[in-house]
């Protein structure tokens, strides 16, 4: 009897109907022969209503408190989900990170995870129980509540799906896998069987809100196949592995959630830096010339950056931009690539400031928020010379 581990976005969860079509998925598996343990975020919108009201009340939280409040979402969802399981007639637990053997480490919210034992799932198994563990949460050292990061329920299911030795590692949400491009954005982008881990990290790196990053390289680092599906459909989803099929291209992804900072007048940027790192502010793109600091970073990050910056001496002006990255194994090696999505951006190249190619990615940076029109003129350039 195999074990799986299954994960279900909010989305997935958002109300008691959507629970119910959660739920019979579950137990169609189950009724398989597998073993389940079952990983579920907050429900709908529920972890952006915790960090609005948090925020009501302080503008940059107490990041130990925000873990505390923010961990209460998944509780909610696992227990509801237990609840009706249940009473469906299958025996069901609900496991907080803490309960589920998850330690990490104390940064509060991007906390990693640093071992998981797995004594109390296995036991659960044993037991007959669908095991449903809240995603995103742990525990470290001291007791403390931690969280992963948001989307950090998907890292949280594969590396359960690795401790416990899982045949695979689902991951269900309100699309059927991974496409080309934002099928919301883009009407001819169509979804690819496989990608590989390293591909797969990119697009999650870029900004494609399909997979949380960091679940990828566990994912890799196991060699823990990774299936993403639909919770509501059975139709085929991508899965993630070591295989690569022949395309040069895998993914477009437009990313709208990056903000470009420049600092004027400073003297000595590696001090700002340091302290950047020490509060977990991930910056991407950074040049320093002329006494002008410019780097790049997500939006998620402004309130915590601009607390930092009121002790800056310059002047500073933040602005929020795009960014259009070409994912493909191998894509560098096509300089006709680079070509056509030159042309294809030509309308808008007075405001691109970046141009960054390495192995498996071309990245263009533009100076404000572009308007989607120059995806989809991209993508359908790159499919009709069927490089995508």
């Amino acid at each position: 009897m195999d074990t799986i581990v299954l994960k279900f976005g909010g989305s997935s969860l958002s109300d008691n109907i959507n629970l119910n079509i959660v739920a019979k998925k579950i137990i169609e598996l189950k009724e398989e022969g597998n073993k389940i343990i079952c990983v579920v975020s907050a429900q709908g919108k529920t972890t952006d209503n915790l960090i609005k009201e948090a925020k009501e009340l302080s503008a940059v939280p107490n990041e130990r408190e925000m873990d505390a409040l923010l961990s209460t979402g998944e509780q909610m969802s696992a227990a509801k989900l237990a609840i009706l399981l249940t009473m469906l007639g299958h025996k069901a637990i609900s496991l907080t990170g803490w309960q589920a053997g998850i330690y990490t480490n104390s940064d509060y919210q991007s906390s990693k995870i640093i071992n998981i034992d797995v004594t109390r799932m296995n036991k659960e198994l044993e037991k007959g129980n669908i095991v449903i563990v809240t995603g995103f949460q742990g525990i470290d050292e001291n007791q403390n509540i931690t969280t992963l990061g948001r989307g950090g329920s998907d890292t949280t299911a594969v590396a359960i799906a690795a401790a416990v030795k899982a045949a695979h590692c689902y991951i269900f949400s309100d699309v059927d896998g991974v496409y080309t491009a934002d099928p919301r954005d883009v009407k001819l982008a169509h979804k690819l069987n496989s990608i590989s881990y390293e591909e797969m990290s990119y697009i999650s790196g870029e900004g494609a809100k399909v997979l949380h990053d960091r679940c990828v390289e566990l994912a890799e680092k196991y060699n823990m196949p990774i299936i993403a599906a639909c919770t509501f459909n059975k139709n085929k989803g991508t899965e993630i592995c070591s295989n690569m099929e022949e395309t040069a291209i895998k993914s477009i992804i437009k990313n709208d959630n990056i903000l470009i900072v420049q600092i004027d007048k400073m003297k000595n940027p590696y001090d700002l830096l340091k302290k950047l790192t020490k509060n977990n502010i991930k910056i991407g793109k950074y040049n320093y010339e002329n006494e002008r600091l410019n780097f790049t970073l997500n939006k998620v990050n402004r309130a915590k950056l601009e607390k930092l910056l009121d002790k800056e001496k310059g002047i500073t002006t933040i602005k929020s931009v795009t960014k259009i990255s070409i994912v493909g194994s191998g894509v560098s090696n096509h300089l006709e690539i680079l070509e056509l999505i030159l042309k294809s951006l030509e309308e808008t190249k007075n405001n691109i400031v970046d141009i960054d190619v390495s192995a498996c990615k071309i990245s263009v940076l533009f100076d404000s928020i572009i308007d989607t029109k120059y995806l989809n003129d991209l993508h359908n350039a790159l499919l009709e010379k069927k490089y995508i």
